[in-house]
């Protein structure tokens, strides 16, 4: 290389060799752009090297150098990671690991200025440090991590370290023993840490009073923390296994809730479609036994096997309507028609007496007062009573009495007897004739039924009371008291 007069250096062209005598100096001008270029290649080469890839590879350096900002967050977001797979346990003892080496640096940085006049200072460095690390331990063994700090700073004060820094570790090894040991070890504990105290007040250095008042001060608020961390743990036990307990009796409610709804329903049903389906039973039959002889006759049974069809699916849809009303509709839409009560008794006589049974009716007080449930119980009970007469005594007269009084509400369905085969082949026939005659004397279900048990699970819905049973004649009857408060 040789200087011009100019000043600008002149790089061997790529023919040369070093040593070699250069070109003129009136030749620079026009070597000028080729010396820019060759410079530019092994300047782009060492920028690659530096930036961590290899020469002549721009799209590789490009990458490294944008990947390079995002290690950090590589390192955090894998640290994070690896943290929350680990156990409860260990997530404990990682968290106090980092609070002891804190500690453990604080410390030595508090003892740094004065190593000078700490003979050795290693030691003293050693000492300091040490007694923070059996913090890593303290929610694993309380009392031992105590221990260790405590042995350690004793011992540092023993061998007459000055310039001690506040027992933080210790006391906080103090909080974790008076918050998660058992009662006697934590008496213990304080008696032990108490006497150590003051034998540390009484080695040389310690003749301050302020200095036992800050490390009573310091003990005792680490007590105070602790008992009182072991309080709140203890409250928010407790809170939980309340929540338990009330979730779980929630849990049962509902069930019963829902169980007693299911019955409800179900009787509800049953009512509606075992005293319809009964009628038209009954009719049905009558229709048979009236044709070809009287078709006038049977023509009036079929017509009110027609309309008892169609005041069930009413019923059955009012039914059906009320359970699938949701929350976004109209509530009243299931209740477009009318509830069953007594206010409709005389409807409901006058379909049984259209259906072949002589029935009586007897009303006296103020039914219209009547409380709504109690009203929807004493008609049911009338129907399924009246319905069971129908079904078990066809050609026997039947009674109705309904008696409301200021506390109670009394309802009464009694039947006779159903007349003998003999009697009921001589016997006018009624319009429309029933179905033909049971047995004399028969006044229940010859099969299982739940007319009788659906009549005693609606009394005892309402805290009344149920007397049913045959009578001396042949007949049978049943009587509800239903309170009315």
């Amino acid at each position: 290389m040789k200087r011009t007069g100019s000043g600008a250096a002149r790089t061997a062209a790529p023919g040369e060799v070093a040593g070699e005598t250069a070109a003129p100096d009136l030749a620079v001008p026009a070597a000028v752009p080729a010396v820019r270029a060759a410079v530019a290649v092994p300047a782009a080469a060492a920028a690659a090297v530096l930036a961590g890839g290899a020469p002549g590879a721009p799209g590789v350096v490009a990458s490294r150098a944008g990947r390079r900002p995002g290690r950090p967050a590589e390192m955090l977001a894998r640290a994070a990671a690896r943290y929350a797979a680990l156990s409860p346990r260990r997530r404990e003892v990682a968290q106090d690991a980092a609070l002891a080496l804190v500690l453990a640096a604080l410390n030595l940085l508090s003892l740094l200025p004065y190593q000078t006049q700490l003979h050795p200072a290693w030691l003293a460095l050693l000492l300091v440090g040490g007694q923070c690390l059996p913090l890593a331990l303290r929610r694993v063994a309380p009392v031992p991590a105590l221990l260790g700090c405590g042995v350690v700073r004793n011992l540092y004060d023993a061998l007459q370290f000055g310039y001690a820094p506040l027992p933080l570790a210790p006391a906080i090894a103090f909080a974790t023993v008076a918050d998660r040991s058992r009662p006697w070890l934590r008496w213990c504990t304080v008696a032990c840490t108490g006497v150590g105290i003051a034998w540390s007040q009484t080695l040389p250095g310690h003749n301050q009073p302020y200095d036992a008042i800050v490390q009573a001060f310091i003990f005792g608020a680490a007590w105070a923390v602790g008992t009182l961390s072991r309080y709140r743990r203890v409250a928010l036990r407790a809170a939980a296994a309340r929540a338990a307990r009330a979730e779980a009796s929630i849990d049962v409610a509902a069930a019963s809730a829902a169980a007693a709804e299911r019955i409800r329903i179900a009787r509800e049903l049953h009512d509606v479609v075992a005293h319809h389906v009964s009628l038209m039973a009954v009719q049905a039959e009558a229709v048979g036994a009236l044709l070809p002889a009287r078709p006038q006759d049977a023509a009036v049974s079929a017509d009110l096997i027609g309309s008892t069809a169609r005041a069930a699916m009413v019923e059955l849809r009012r039914l059906l309507g009320v359970l699938r009303v949701t929350s976004n509709e109209d509530p009243e839409r299931g209740r477009l028609t009318p509830v069953p009560s007594l206010s409709r008794l005389a409807e409901l006589v006058d379909t049984v007496r259209d259906a072949g049974l002589a029935v009586t009716c007897e009303v006296s007080g103020p039914v219209a007062e009547l409380p709504p449930g109690v009203d929807l119980t004493a008609y049911r009970i009338l129907q399924e009573a009246l319905t069971n007469a129908l079904r078990h005594a066809p050609g026997a007269a039947a009674s109705v009495r309904v008696a409301c009084a200021p506390r109670q509400v009394t309802v009464e369905v009694s039947n006779t007897a159903p007349p003998a085969p003999a009697a009921a082949a001589t016997a006018p026939a009624p319009a429309p004739a029933p179905a033909p005659a049971a047995p004399a004397g028969r006044s229940r279900p010859a099969g299982p039924g739940y007319g009788l048990a659906g009549i005693a699970e609606r009394v005892a819905s309402c805290g009344g009371a149920l007397v049913l049973g045959p009578t001396a004649d042949g007949g049978f009857t049943v009587t509800a008291r239903l309170p009315l408060t």
